[in-house]
């Protein structure tokens, strides 16, 4: 009988046993592959936020804070400034605007139409323009949406909120990362002033929208070019036009909300903050590094990436230590018959062989077994891993004064943005809208990393059953077959 098949025959001698080695392997060896696609996935997760936003620098007018700030608008001169700083990759303008759905109010006597009109500030500087349109928000105002809005002097019909609508300059988002189109295409030339537009899927969803269709912004018919998806609620109930034709709806030539600032690499990204500051001067712009709430997500993320490193070093060790344990009992239970192995000719190699085939032959049952708890368990671990680092940072952040959301009167954030989210602002929290980012991870068993985390639990069974192998060298034959 070859020894492949001697150590076949041997691993399932005790069927009982087997499974029940089996079990405990797959527990260890599923951990362990759940822990390595978690790695993978956060550390993609990473990569991308570093590749998004790490060299991204966001200029607002100096004084520009939410309801209650000031200053003078930003303008296209002061963007031609800061494109001539050096290490600037681009500059990408915004032009804020709010629209308000057209309503009605009526009574006995007449019916008074509420429309909001060009020139009405909302935020510094009125950096967001307050215009209406025919469509209708994809989100409902609900009992946050109406608690922020209130003015507490007028009595008004149940209201609906606005949308968000950016004039750009580039086909990006109000942070600088691509637009993801969905259907469609983009704006064309983004420098012209031409009624055309982009919007959210759920604003299309909900207007009954597809690429083709037409609305009206102030009076004036939009063609939709294209949808796109922005990953959720509040960034789908958007609309994006080019910057020259937002400039005209708010009556606000030349003007510019807000400047996405693109940097050549991530190392110059502080000594380029600090040029494109001196250029405009601190009693023009406020530059500041785009998202940098998300520094604390990438922090924890990395946190989370370390961990589950360690973990699956962890559970790699765990599954070595129950092979090698199970392999020395089973050398001690099977003494007298490598005696009388060795006694007609069997060499130490060839027996020590034996064992580390058979060991092969559990961890291969464990492993098949272990990929499948790790396809199933790999996204809940991943996420509890995640919402645990992020609870921890959060209280963390909350003692040394962290939240966003409250911390400026009105519950609006720094950096202009409405509550809840909105143009350069983030979500309430210590996260902001980075905890959008750390919850989006999401963790699937790709064939690479199975692949390699097989390879890596195989590689450890084979350290784990040498030490076993090793000591059937030293048992003799003379000493098994006297103790008979």
């Amino acid at each position: 009988m070859s020894v492949l098949a001697r150590s076949v025959g041997n691993a399932f001698r005790n069927k009982i046993r087997t499974a029940a080695v089996v079990a405990v392997l797959a527990v260890a060896i599923g951990l362990a592959l759940a822990m390595l696609v978690a790695n993978q996935a956060v550390g993609a997760k990473v990569q991308e936020l570093n590749a998004s936003v790490g060299t991204t620098l966001t200029v607002n007018p100096a004084g520009g804070q939410g309801f209650e700030g000031g200053g003078e608008p930003l303008t296209t001169a002061e963007a031609e400034t800061t494109a001539s700083v050096a290490n600037v990759t681009s500059v990408v303008g915004t032009k804020a605007l709010r629209l308000q759905t057209t309503t009605t109010t009526g009574s006995t006597d007449a019916a008074t139409t509420q429309q909001a009109g060009p020139g009405g500030g909302f935020g510094p500087g009125g950096q967001q323009a307050t215009v209406s349109t025919n469509l209708t928000a994809a989100v409902d105002a609900g009992t946050l949406g109406n608690r922020n809005n209130a003015s507490g002097t007028t009595t008004l019909p149940a209201r609906t909120l606005p949308i968000t609508a950016t004039g750009i300059g580039a086909e990006v988002d109000s942070t600088g990362k691509a637009l993801e189109i969905t259907s469609g295409t983009g704006l064309g030339d983004y420098t012209s002033s031409e009624a055309k537009a982009l919007v959210g899927t759920s604003l299309a969803e909900k207007n009954g929208l597809t690429v083709g269709s037409t609305f009206t912004i102030q009076d004036k018919t939009f063609t939709i070019t294209g949808i796109f998806d922005a990953g959720t609620a509040f960034g789908n109930n958007a609309v994006y036009v080019t910057l020259p034709e937002a400039q005209t709806l708010a009556e606000t030539p030349d003007e510019l909300s807000t400047m996405i600032v693109t940097v050549n690499s991530l190392e110059n990204v502080d000594s380029t903050k600090t040029a494109v500051q001196d250029a405009l001067g601190t009693d023009k712009a406020d530059v500041t590094q785009g998202q940098r709430n998300l520094e604390t997500a990438v922090s924890s993320l990395d946190s989370v990436k370390n961990i589950s490193m360690i973990a699956f070093i962890a559970a790699l060790a765990t599954a070595g230590i129950i092979i090698m344990l199970i392999m020395v009992m089973l050398v001690r239970e099977r003494r007298r018959e490598i005696g009388v192995l060795k006694a007609i000719g069997a060499r130490n190699r060839t027996i020590g062989l034996q064992f580390v085939l058979e060991s092969l032959v559990l961890v291969a049952l464990g492993s098949v077994v272990g990929a499948v708890i790790a396809s199933l368990a790999s996204g809940g671990i991943a996420s509890a891993l995640i919402s645990s680092n992020t609870t921890t940072t959060a209280a963390t952040t909350t003692q040394r004064g962290g939240g966003l959301a409250g911390a400026m009167p009105n519950g609006t954030v720094p950096g202009g943005g409405m509550p809840g989210g909105g143009m350069g602002g983030g979500q309430g929290g210590p996260f902001g809208g980075a905890s959008q980012l750390l919850t989006s991870v999401t963790a699937s068993v790709s064939p690479g990393v199975l692949a390699a985390g097989i390879t890596a639990v195989f590689a450890v069974a084979i350290i784990g059953a040498l030490v076993p192998a090793l000591l059937t060298a030293r048992i003799r034959p003379i000493e098994v077959l006297r103790g008979e």
